[in-house]
């Protein structure tokens, strides 16, 4: 019942948050994300002591009708993502405290709502619920974006709905052609493994095409990227965190768990192209961001290249891609929460991040600055950082695939650095000026929030361990199985 209790407490939360006063509504959203956090943390800690617990199993019949089941279940490779949704949820809603929030119960009530549905894609491992979660955890955040979002939210948030929502249309229909295949005629997916290995080339190849679509827009990938930066931009500041720090992750998981492995001969077929789009997006993410004169939008495609390099680690699909593609997907979420919090604390002062605009700003505030270049250095890989491991492991599986691949996709540590570094020098060096003057010495709740955040870049940075040893044996069990069945299913 363990894993049960992760996903309902943020629904039980989500109704607390509504009965109380709009004053109340944060502490009480804060409360259920700690709270969600402590059975998150004990899960994990559970696992690392019996990972074959039944309390990590909820499985129960659902739609008999077609034989479908609520079955969720935590192993060694979800609980990583399970970790990283829990611990950083209570820092994008405690990153609020001091701003002007419009109705903040339906505000953090979105949150939680769309916490509980990310925690069910993590979870799921029957295909039907997982699809299920995977269209509950688009309706928060859209709304989050329409509602709260910028200037042109309406048209932007309506691309991001569009892109998504067609993605999933071809993972519903991979679905159903899977289900049919699948002499059990259920959507357990073990069985789906089963079922999918034994498809010839030309279905397999069909499937991969239609999975892929799905996962690579919500990652996204080069060329379906082009919704993310305006969505990024747009967004209120909780809604960017939701999407860069947890959100793209889903699709980069349900590579590793439900297209590879269900269609390997399909992955073996297509990964030089795939792997080929993900390294342009490590590239033209990180020259875009180059370019940019506003840091939240450098942001954005800072992401997009760092995401492009975890795709093309596990499109490898060796050991150091895939442990190193889980291992980012913490790491960058951490990372990518406390830089936007970081431009959140700039645009709430200066009401602007071009950073031209901006200079001197650790003369004014010391502690800011300090916090700023420990999430920086994370961000850029710097060696006893949690960015290094990752980027490390990704760039050596990649090798191992290909070497000119690899030296394409290592760019991203390289231009990475030019461009945080130039944004670091322009906002925070040089002589303060008649906007910056004003800044000021960051809020206790600002110390809180990024100190934080600060001390998980640090803590990942220097024990590994603690998160690769629990996901080494599943992820070689992936690896045999893809092995074993492209050698089966091989013409």
């Amino acid at each position: 019942m363990l894993v049960f209790l992760l996903l309902i407490l943020p629904v039980v939360f989500v109704l607390l948050t509504l009965i109380f006063n709009d004053k109340q509504a944060k502490n009480i959203a804060l409360l259920g994300s700690l709270a969600t956090l402590g059975v998150g943390l004990y899960a994990f800690y559970q696992f690392n002591l019996n990972p074959a617990c039944s309390c990590f199993v909820y499985h129960t019949e659902w739609i008999k009708a077609l034989n479908a089941d609520f079955y969720i279940k935590i192993d060694g490779i979800d609980i990583i993502l399970v970790l990283l949704t829990v611990l950083l949820v209570p820092f994008i809603i405690q990153s609020t405290a001091g701003r002007d929030i419009k109705n903040p119960k339906a505000y953090f009530s979105l949150i939680l709502a769309m916490q509980s549905a990310l925690l069910g894609v993590f979870l799921a491992k029957d295909a039907l619920l997982f699809y299920i979660f995977w269209e509950l955890a688009l309706i928060p955040i859209y709304l989050i974006s329409l509602i709260w979002g910028g200037e042109g939210r309406q048209k932007i948030t309506f691309k991001f709905f569009i892109y998504t929502l067609f993605g999933s249309l071809f993972m519903l229909l991979a679905i159903i052609f899977i289900w049919i295949h699948n002499p059990s005629r259920n959507f357990n997916i073990y069985d789906f493994y089963k079922a999918g290995a034994l498809l010839s080339a030309k279905q397999q190849m069909f499937v991969f095409i239609a999975f892929y679509l799905a996962f690579a827009i919500k990652i996204p990938i080069f060329p379906l990227h082009t919704w993310q930066p305006d969505t990024y931009v747009n967004a209120p500041t909780q809604g960017t965190m939701l999407l860069s720090g947890i959100m793209l992750k889903m699709g980069a998981f349900a590579l590793i768990v439900w297209l590879i492995p269900i269609v390997p001969l399909g992955w073996q077929l297509a990964s030089k192209y795939v792997i080929i789009l993900s390294v342009i997006s490590v590239v033209y993410g990180s020259l875009m961001a180059l370019t940019q004169q506003d840091f939240k939008r450098m942001l954005a495609y800072s992401s997009l290249g760092h995401v492009g390099l975890i795709a093309a680690g596990i499109f490898a699909f060796n050991l150091q891609g895939i442990q190193g593609s889980l291992y980012q997907m913490l790491s960058h979420g951490i990372n990518v929460v406390a830089l936007f919090f970081v431009c959140d604390i700039i645009l709430n002062r200066m009401k602007t991040d071009t950073m031209q605009k901006l200079g001197g700003i650790r003369n004014v505030s010391r502690v800011f600055s300090v916090l700023f270049l420990i999430a920086l250095l994370g961000s850029v890989a710097m060696p006893l950082t949690n960015g290094f491991v990752g980027e490390f492991l990704l760039i050596h599986g990649v090798f191992q695939y290909n070497t000119i691949m690899a030296v394409f996709a290592g760019l991203t540590v390289i231009l990475g650095a030019l461009y945080m570094l130039r944004a670091y020098q322009s906002m925070m060096h040089g002589e303060v000026n008649a906007l910056t003057e004003t800044f000021g010495e960051i809020t206790t709740n600002e110390k809180i929030v990024l100190g934080g955040l600060a001390v998980l870049v640090i803590f990942f940075g220097l024990f590994p361990n603690i998160i690769l040893h629990v996901s080494e044996e599943p992820v070689k069990q992936l690896i045999e199985h893809v092995q074993n069945a492209t050698v089966l299913v091989k013409r």
